[in-house]
């Protein structure tokens, strides 16, 4: 059962989710997280849902979260940064996803069910999506950062999906054979995510963090459809930079770099 003592007393970090909120039944996440930081919450606000029935996902969709099997969370953080440097904290809470499952099954996992990355930030077990980010930035009236909002849903034990996303969507559960307490999958995120956001400020790119996210990327080497508003056309995955782009080798020879929010990569044949 998720509940704030349960949270709290598993969560082993400095700053993230020390100050904790815990909610039963809400309808955004996002939307709590970022009144709190209006309203002055600190840099590592937590917020956790049990059930939420009004999130987003990305392009508008609805993102909900059933009661009893999965989490929805949002964390605040105020970088001291500038927005061009900011794109890539979806890519770092996705490679914190991904090791914070891994963390905690890996007594029990097979080798090939470990976590994986759809660049940019989608979490692939097994290949089936088990988690969505949505990360919000808000801006003060002086241009200047005020906050981030980073948007988890992560499909833990649930086992029956929506008929339109029933093809690519998973949880841990269906894809490991696993069920998991999701308190301690919140804690282990965090712990991640802290170490990695730390790393992060270190340059406000993903220098040190680059090797550990390309061995998660389920495209690398592979080729995939890149779905480009002037025109679909396929290329090869080949990493990212240190800015969070993703680099292709077209099939010309030539490479390039694609950004998230401009284009959409699919694995040829399918969803990775």
């Amino acid at each position: 059962m998720l509940s704030f003592e349960h949270i709290k007393g598993q969560l082993h970090t400095r700053w993230a989710a020390c100050n904790l909120v815990y909610k039963e039944e809400t309808g955004s996440t996002n939307d709590d997280a970022a009144l709190l930081a209006k309203e002055g919450a600190p840099h590592g606000t937590l917020v956790v849902a049990d059930r939420q029935n009004a999130g987003r996902g990305t392009r508008g969709r609805v993102w909900e979260t059933q009661e009893g099997s999965n989490i929805a969370m949002s964390l605040v953080v105020r970088p001291d940064a500038t927005p061009d440097k900011l794109s890539m904290m979806t890519l770092i809470m996705g490679l914190s996803v991904a090791q914070g499952i891994e963390d905690v099954l890996i007594d029990n996992m097979d080798i090939a069910d470990f976590p994986q990355i759809k660049w940019p930030n989608d979490v692939i077990i097994a290949g089936k999506k088990i988690c969505g980010i949505l990360t919000e930035l808000h801006m003060n009236n002086d241009n200047t950062v005020s906050d981030i909002v980073i948007g988890v849903g992560i499909n833990v034990n649930m086992t029956v999906f929506p008929d339109d996303i029933k093809d690519i969507a998973g949880s841990i559960y269906t894809q490991t054979g696993f069920k998991n307490d999701r308190g301690r999958v919140v804690a282990a995120v965090m712990k991640r995510f802290e170490d990695n956001y730390d790393a992060y400020m270190k340059s406000f790119d993903l220098t040190l963090l680059k090797d550990e996210y390309e061995e998660r990327l389920i495209n690398i080497d592979k080729t995939v459809k890149i779905m480009d508003p002037s025109g679909e056309y396929e290329a090869t995955a080949k990493g990212i930079t240190t800015g969070g782009a993703l680099i292709i080798e077209k099939q010309d020879g030539t490479t390039a770099e694609v950004n998230a929010g401009e284009v959409s990569v699919r694995g040829l044949y399918g969803y990775v």
